[in-house]
């Protein structure tokens, strides 16, 4: 998949749980950080390919990218995978928990879940992809959905494009069904 339909999935995943679930008060900061980290979390998996968006946005990223591409196995190795998923939150929580003496209004579990629900949708989405996604690393096996590789979507080519707009529909159709949740959502709980 794409950066950008990455990005789409990951926020519209964080939508669904934020308007389903978030059942407390959190402070603007919070919920800006939070869809920073959900945006993060959403194409971190990627941090092993060299030519991935991130690297490229850095001034020296792509010698970095090499480094860390190597050091996770290559693309769709260890970042792809429950392993890399642990790693991912592990890291993040550590960051977060230095970051508390610093933004001390900062509810740091929010930011790990959006981080995190941004990871996962990552991956749920890569194993639509032809090439799978090797989850149970060490076990060298990728799995995709349908099982039937050729059914697959192809990165960048017109399944993943009517991928990318059948998820601006249904966004388009979850916001104009659940706009009273969504209203509320951003007048009483984000203080």
């Amino acid at each position: 998949m794409t950066a950008r339909t990455h990005d789409l999935a990951a926020v519209t995943v964080l939508g669904i749980v934020a308007v389903s679930t978030l059942n407390i008060q959190i402070t603007l900061g919070t919920a800006l950080i939070a869809l920073v980290a959900n945006q993060l979390g959403g194409i971190a998996p990627d941090l092993d390919q060299p030519t991935a968006p991130f690297w490229r946005n850095l001034p020296v990223g792509g010698y970095f990218g090499k480094i860390i591409g190597r050091v996770l196995g290559g693309h769709r190795f260890i970042s792809h995978s429950l392993i890399g998923m642990a790693g991912f939150g592990f890291i993040t929580d550590l960051f977060l928990k230095f970051l508390h003496p610093i933004l001390p209004n900062l509810n740091t579990g929010v930011v790990w879940w959006a981080f995190m629900i941004g990871l996962v949708s990552h991956l749920v989405m890569d194993t639509l992809t032809k090439e799978g996604v090797p989850w149970l690393l060490p076990i060298p096996i990728k799995f995709g959905l349908p099982p039937i590789k050729k059914l697959r979507i192809t990165t960048g080519e017109a399944t993943e494009k009517a991928v990318f707009i059948a998820i601006l529909g249904f966004d388009m159709w979850y916001c104009s069904t659940h706009y009273g949740k969504l209203l509320a959502l951003l007048h009483n709980q984000i203080i």
